[in-house]
């Protein structure tokens, strides 16, 4: 109940204080903030996925604003050598707006990236936009095969299936390529599993299908006994180190994130950066209240 009232205020707080707490997580408002904070990151054997924060919009000049940023993020952050690619969520170009419109916008991002040889994962958001994000999947990947990815959720009780249902599209000269995390959007009981053991179970059962048909995996958790099961799957089917790779955001668990790059495993971490990184934080926090005792220790707790 708590944590649930902190998340219903802190849209309201001073965006100063909010700061304090997203500062950990935010690299900052500007691209010139993503570059340094990625060059950091690179210096400790740390890849980088770059995304600019804003989702949800509410009309199409906004995405156009947003594909424009897009192109001019690639240009920056290739022109200063930088080891990472691009993170990009279809509502930020108008995906339940113009289906068409959407499709068009990222389509010239993939096709700027695929460029310079580098590429762009779409992210998976809320279970409305499911269907619509696996066939603009489907059709960018027909025209950029090797420069395309997806997220998938394993919370979503749909998402095994909807690997196998993808499997038309995997070769194993031309991999699929998916970021698998947990997910982090509120959906009801009927279509998304909601208990911890559940979640985790079904995230080691879409992992082990996926790295056990070929696909590359961004093993994307915080969470350790996910990372310690995944290095049993990746032992039992002896999957090459450039076949997989372990994915965190910015900011959180640092300790662990350092022993899986010890290990010699390959390691990125998302970077979002932007000026709406007011609403990232206030709604993240309204899909997972469970972030409020984050808060509270950024807030009132040193060190």
């Amino acid at each position: 109940m708590i944590n649930k009232l902190i998340a219903g205020m802190l849209p309201y707080m001073p965006k100063k204080l909010v700061w304090i707490f997203s500062k950990k997580y935010i690299a900052g408002e500007t691209i010139d903030d993503a570059v340094r904070v990625s060059k950091d990151l690179n210096k400790q054997g740390i890849k980088v996925t770059i995304d600019l924060l804003g989702e949800f919009i509410t009309n199409l000049g906004q995405a156009e604003e947003n594909r424009l940023a897009y192109l001019k993020i690639i240009d920056r952050i290739q022109s200063e050598k930088i080891d990472g690619n691009y993170s990009l969520k279809p509502t930020s170009f108008g995906l339940l707006l113009d289906k068409e419109v959407c499709y068009q916008n990222i389509r010239q991002i993939v096709e700027k990236a695929a460029g310079y040889g580098n590429f762009v994962r779409v992210d998976m958001e809320d279970s409305p936009c499911t269907d619509r994000e696996i066939e603009l999947f489907r059709k960018l990947k027909k025209e950029f095969p090797k420069n395309v990815g997806l997220v998938v959720q394993a919370y979503m009780k749909r998402t095994l299936d909807d690997l196998k249902g993808l499997m038309d599209i995997h070769s194993p000269d031309i991999p699929l390529n998916y970021r698998l995390c947990k997910g982090i959007y509120v959906e009801p009981e009927a279509i998304a599993y909601k208990k911890y053991e559940q979640i985790n179970d079904h995230f080691l059962e879409d992992l082990e299908f996926l790295i056990s048909h070929g696909v590359y995996t961004g093993i994307a958790t915080h969470d350790k006994p996910l990372v310690d099961g995944a290095y049993r799957l990746i032992e039992k089917y002896k999957v090459p180190r450039n076949r997989y790779e372990f994915q965190m955001l910015y900011g959180v668990t640092p300790d662990l994130r350092k022993s899986i790059v010890e290990k010699g495993h390959t390691m990125r971490v998302y970077v979002p950066f932007g000026k709406d990184w007011f609403g990232y934080s206030t709604r993240r926090l309204k899909e997972n209240p469970k972030m409020a005792s984050l808060i509270i220790k950024a807030l009132f707790i040193k060190g």
